[in-house]
C-alpha cells in the first residue's frame, strides 16, 4: 500500500502487476480486473525456478524486493508490525534471478504470512502458488493448524489468489487501514483502502 506524506498519496516504486494482454507493467492504481472464459484466460509463460529457504547472503535481495513492493521491510498486519528481515523467509529464485519471496511468522499459534510478493514478470508462471505451498508445508512441519494471511478491501487480485489456493475469509477489521493511515488512500483500481480482511487456510497433520 503507499504511504502518505503531506503533499497526498505517494505512490509505490514499481508496477504491482503486468498486464495480461500487452505485458505492460502495471502500478497499483492503474491495474484493473476483467473477467474471462476459459479459452481466453491469460497463463503466464513458463518459468524455470527453485523454491527454497533464504540464506544470509539474499538478503540484498530481499530488501530490494520489500523496497520495490512495499517500500519498506515493516509490515502491519494482524495488529502488530513485522519486520520482514526478522520474519522466516522463502525465496524463489529463476534463471535469471530473483523471482519471489514469501517472509513467515509465528502470530498466536498460527504461522502468519507476513509478505508475498512476486515480481510481475514472473506472475502467472507459478511462482506465487509455490510459495504458498512452501508455507502450508513449513506450518505442517511445526504442526501449526492454519496459515493466515492478511489483505484490504481493495485487493481484489489478492482476495481471488488466496481463496483460490484453499484460504477463506475469517475475520473483517473495519477502518482498520484508516486508523492506521490517518487518512483513506487510494489502492488497486483506486478503491479506497479502508478495511483489513483476515483469510486462512487449514493444515492437515
Amino acid at each position: 500500500m503507499a504511504p502518505a506524506d503531506e503533499d497526498g498519496p505517494v505512490e509505490l516504486p514499481y508496477p504491482q502487476y503486468r498486464c495480461a494482454i500487452c505485458g505492460e507493467d502495471l502500478p497499483l492504481g492503474d491495474a484493473h480486473m476483467s473477467v474471462t472464459c476459459a479459452t481466453h484466460r491469460a497463463v503466464g509463460a513458463e518459468v524455470a525456478f527453485e523454491v527454497r529457504s533464504a540464506l544470509p547472503s539474499d538478503r540484498h535481495d530481499i530488501e530490494a524486493i520489500c523496497d520495490q513492493a512495499w517500500g519498506e521491510t515493516e509490515v502491519d498486519a494482524f495488529g502488530r508490525t513485522f519486520d520482514v528481515l526478522e520474519c522466516d523467509n522463502v525465496v524463489a529464485i529463476a534463471d535469471d534471478g530473483f523471482a519471489g519471496l514469501i517472509s513467515l511468522a509465528i502470530d498466536r499459534g498460527e504461522l502468519a504470512i507476513v509478505l508475498l510478493t512476486v515480481y510481475p514478470r514472473y506472475q502467472g508462471s507459478g511462482v506465487g502458488a509455490a510459495l504458498i505451498e512452501a508455507a502450508v508445508n513449513e506450518a505442517r512441519a511445526r504442526r501449526l493448524p492454519f496459515v493466515k494471511v492478511a489483505t484490504t478491501n481493495d485487493d481484489i487480485p489478492a482476495l481471488y489468489f488466496y481463496q483460490r489456493r484453499g484460504f477463506v475469509l475469517y475475520e473483517l477489521v473495519a477502518g482498520e487501514m484508516v486508523d492506521h493511515h490517518g487518512e483513506v488512500v487510494p489502492g488497486f483500481a483506486r478503491i479506497p483502502v479502508r478495511d483489513e480482511i483476515r483469510l486462512r487456510r487449514p493444515v492437515c497433520q
